[in-house]
């Protein structure tokens, strides 16, 4: 099909309603304890507050402007994976986790067989 054959299709509209569900679920009582339970703190939603109140700020603007925001959006964001060598892994893993190491006790052995 080609680029002047596409179906007319209605304008996609930028809805702020997942943004605001995201942040009522945020200060849940389940997702706040969560939070204090897997990292020791509990979550401020700031993210939240922030995609909220860019969605509403992306409203006022023109749909060129919008399409030119997000795409340098995309572009700016961070890949979901970040690729290392070995090296870089293993220092990466060390500093990450070298506290629980320590903190951890050896692992007992058991002789069944004394």
């Amino acid at each position: 099909m080609k680029p002047e054959e596409k179906p007319n299709r209605p304008p996609s509209r930028l809805d702020c309603i997942k943004y605001f569900n995201a942040l009522w679920s945020c200060y849940s009582p389940f997702h706040q304890m969560q939070n204090y339970y897997r990292y020791g703190v509990f979550d401020n939603c700031s993210s939240k507050w922030r995609d909220l109140v860019d969605c509403l700020m992306l409203k006022t603007k023109s749909r060129a402007e919008v399409e030119e925001m997000l795409m340098a959006r995309e572009k700016a964001r961070p890949h979901f994976w970040t690729y290392r060598t070995v090296d870089e892994a293993s220092a990466n893993w060390w500093k990450m986790y070298k506290h629980r190491v320590m903190m951890s006790s050896p692992p007992k052995t058991f002789d069944i067989y004394v």
